[in-house]
């Protein structure tokens, strides 16, 4: 194949990063019927199922980027290759960072985290008596240094019943959940909102004109947010 024929245009490399872009973005849109036994675990499913096919599309298309390598000796290629390979690595740990405390939640309920293994039948939830369920309401209130409605211990007592736990453990489930799913929400719109200003920085700039320096500007925005990361987390 000649260089003529996988060579990439600055207007093609900005394509590839604004695809990548919007794939990581539907991560968060990813819809999965989520049973009332398991409503806990709502926030983190719909990223659970759409993470695995984004990060396989995102691995396909930068061996594709790989293999283009006439378009990989300008600093534009080049520039492109580097925020690609950072939105890859960044997207691919945020996922097994999701994936490790779902199972940590499985655990704590005591689902099996292997695929096809038999779901426990585990403590069955009883309703509370009077005492009780005051109980369960000052937990919850600690939990979350917020007082629940009336309406809302309800909703959590119901909730709770279907998943055969206590409202305690339910609440304690789903605040790890709504964490877990805030941490991949805001891992991909980082990751996305980089992969616009990078490809804009592409379609912008003449191809001799891309920095691929360390200065100010010269470095991908995701390569210089995983740096900023990086330091941050020494």
């Amino acid at each position: 194949m000649t260089a003529e024929q996988t060579s990439l245009t600055r207007i093609e490399l900005a394509e590839c990063l604004t695809a990548a872009a919007q794939s990581v973005s539907s991560i968060l849109t990813t819809e999965y019927p989520t049973a009332a036994s398991r409503s806990y675990l709502h926030p983190v499913l719909g990223p659970l199922a759409g993470g695995p096919r984004v990060i396989g599309e995102l691995n396909d298309q930068f061996e594709r980027l790989v293999a283009a390598e006439p378009s990989l000796v300008t600093p534009a290629g080049l520039f492109t290759l580097a925020s690609y390979a950072s939105a890859l690595g960044w997207l691919t740990e945020s996922f097994t960072e999701l994936t490790s405390s779902v199972e940590q939640i499985c655990t704590r309920v005591g689902i099996p985290t292997e695929p096809g293994a038999p779901v426990p039948n585990g403590a069955v939830y009883t309703e509370p008596d009077d005492e009780d369920e005051a109980d369960d309401e000052d937990e919850a209130d600690d939990e979350f240094d917020i007082a629940f409605s009336a309406l809302e211990l309800a909703a959590i007592r119901t909730a709770a019943e279907a998943a055969s736990l206590t409202p305690g453990d339910y609440v304690e489930v789903l605040s790890q959940a709504l964490l877990a799913g805030s941490r991949i929400t805001d891992a991909c719109m980082e990751i996305s909102s980089g992969l616009i200003d990078d490809a804009a920085y592409v379609l912008d700039e003449a191809s001799d004109h891309v920095r691929t320096d360390d200065g100010p500007g010269g470095l991908p925005t995701l390569v210089r947010s995983l740096l900023a990361r990086t330091g941050s987390a020494k």
